[in-house]
């Protein structure tokens, strides 16, 4: 009788113990999954509030310089920019305002330029200062000063640079006299003046006399960003005079592009007359229009 006493006593103690246990387990098993839940819940909001934004993709730069459509843009008759042209200008010293010509291009931003001279058939500027590197005393030296050379010589000429004191506006080097230029070191001085000699711009010559006659006059012109400026004439010039003056350009810049590799392209996009204090005028390739005024009248200052 003891003995199952004891029985039935073990078997309640294990049954309440399990009842305990499934009591205390039981919301466990109920409420872990939605923690489970809302714990993923809370790390997708807060990888999504702390996720970097995407870099917006960047443009590719432009490889040539942008160009306006000319079917937009109001185009002039040679007379009629001159007209207003002269217009901006009144009460202005006529010598200290000239005509400019800026030529357009199509072409890439880090292509090969074009830098040349010209000498146009009315020249704009008469009174350049010529140096000419070469033996002092020769018939060389005599030849070039005949032809209008106003500095002629090699040492003093070398000493005088050094010394600050320019006194000319272009140089040549005869070929007999490059080895001392470079010897004296005016690189420095003459280079970022655009004075240096160079055969390849040919300024270091044979016949010093020709290249001095074709200075006196001549005009250089060099392409920057994508335009080529160059002064084209004084307001005292004719109608005629400019047109033929204009032509000269234009085409000596058309050679100066067909004369580059195949692998170059340049193309002429825009021919644009201003002037000194007057803003630019687009040039149709038209003389006059009817509402031009007389040439006569745009002869006279």
């Amino acid at each position: 009788m003891a003995a199952a006493k004891t029985c039935l006593a073990h078997w309640s103690s294990r049954s309440s113990l399990a009842l305990h246990v499934h009591s205390q387990t039981l919301p466990l098993r109920i409420f872990l999954p939605s923690l489970k839940v809302r714990a993923a819940s809370g790390s997708s909001q807060s990888s999504q509030k702390f996720k970097k934004k995407e870099a917006p993709k960047k443009r590719k730069p432009r490889n040539t310089f942008k160009q306006y459509d000319l079917k937009d843009a109001d185009q002039f008759a040679l007379c009629d920019a001159m007209r207003y042209i002269r217009a901006f200008e009144v009460g202005r010293p006529p010598t200290s305002s000239k005509y400019e010509m800026h030529i357009k291009l199509r072409t890439l931003k880090n292509g090969p330029t074009i830098r040349n001279r010209i000498r146009l058939p009315h020249p704009v500027n008469t009174s350049v200062r010529i140096c000419v590197i070469c033996p002092p005393g020769s018939p060389i030296a005599d030849a070039a000063i005949k032809a209008g050379a106003t500095v002629v010589g090699e040492e003093t000429v070398f000493d005088a640079v050094k010394d600050g004191r320019i006194e000319f506006d272009r140089c040549i080097c005869h070929v007999d006299s490059l080895q001392k230029l470079n010897k004296a070191g005016l690189g420095r001085i003459l280079g970022p003046k655009g004075l240096l000699p160079s055969a390849k711009l040919g300024t270091v010559v044979k016949d010093v006399a020709a290249s001095v006659r074709d200075m006196v006059g001549g005009s250089e012109y060099r392409e920057r960003m994508g335009v080529v400026r160059m002064g084209i004439g004084q307001l005292g010039f004719t109608p005629e005079e400019m047109q033929r003056n204009i032509r000269a350009f234009v085409d000596k810049v058309k050679k100066d592009m067909a004369q580059m590799s195949d692998k170059i392209s340049k193309e002429l996009h825009e021919v644009v007359l201003s002037s000194t204090n007057a803003p630019g005028f687009t040039l149709n390739g038209e003389f006059r229009s009817p509402a031009s005024p007389p040439t006569r009248d745009l002869s006279t200052l």
